[in-house]
């Protein structure tokens, strides 16, 4: 994966899409862990409190938990597909970033305005995103495919618990 490339001078250097790069790496990560908290900070998620819950609601205390490692794993899918060198990153990052603010604004509909109904089918809109994306990234970097199953997995268990509010409170 780190590919070396000798120079006409003799030096060696590698890449600097295909080099390591922290500095990369973390601004993919806290980059998507702030837009993660831009949806939290607009969501106002102190109403979770006192909505009627589904079966298998999770304490609350654990959302904002299974949230950040899933921001994290994302940021880093980000980047491994960032390092890739085909033509086709721009686009498939292109689906990540439009995913993230369809994700930022989920908390505003389902919480903040209680639009549940709606959120429900916005949250559908990012099923189809983030699978696109991660179809998009299959291509461009195994890893990084691999590390958005989880976040479609966890969609698919917020799309039940969301819809399932909608119907107990309504």
């Amino acid at each position: 994966m780190f590919v070396e490339s000798i120079s006409l001078h003799g030096r060696s250097r590698q890449s600097d899409r295909e080099a390591f790069s922290l500095p990369v790496l973390l601004g993919f990560v806290l980059g998507t862990l702030a837009l993660g908290g831009l949806g939290a900070l607009l969501g106002n998620t102190d109403t979770y409190q006192h909505i009627v819950k589904p079966p298998l609601s999770p304490p609350a205390w654990l959302f904002p938990v299974a949230w950040s490692i899933l921001y994290v794993l994302m940021g880093i899918a980000a980047y491994l597909v960032w390092q890739a060198s085909a033509t086709e990153r721009s686009g498939a990052l292109r689906l990540y970033l439009a995913q993230l603010v369809v994700n930022v604004l989920w908390p505003l509909f389902f919480f903040r305005l209680e639009w549940r109904l709606f959120a429900f089918f916005w949250l559908l809109l990012l099923v189809a995103l983030v699978a696109l994306t991660a179809v998009g990234f299959r291509y461009l970097s195994k890893p990084a495919y691999r590390l958005l199953i989880p976040y479609l997995l966890w969609l698919g268990f917020a799309g039940y618990l969301n819809l399932a509010t909608y119907f107990l409170n309504l």
